[in-house]
């Protein structure tokens, strides 16, 4: 089990901080960051959680996978690599 967590289904109005706070409730917090629109510079309602052990994420997944966050019941796992990007080519 690893320590970056995919936390999905977040409001809109979360902040990089108040996510970490969120998720201190289950131990230390390394970096947590909300994944924003380019162009827009709106949240797009997820982002990722690094805990500082393997057993505070595990702990954090039991804790919020399915709680309730500002009226939506958040998506809480462990996060899988990105997976390559194929060349768009050369314009």
């Amino acid at each position: 089990m690893g320590n970056k967590l995919f936390v999905g289904n977040l409001s809109f109005n979360i902040t990089d901080q108040s996510l970490g706070n969120l998720f201190a409730e289950c131990g230390t917090v390394a970096s947590a960051r909300i994944i924003n629109d380019r162009e827009t510079g709106r949240s797009k309602g997820f982002g990722f959680v690094e805990m500082s052990s393997a057993a505070e994420a595990q702990t954090a997944i039991s804790r919020f996978n399915g709680a309730d966050n500002d009226g939506r019941p958040m998506t809480v796992n462990e996060a899988k690599p990105m997976a390559p990007r194929e060349s768009r080519g050369r314009y």
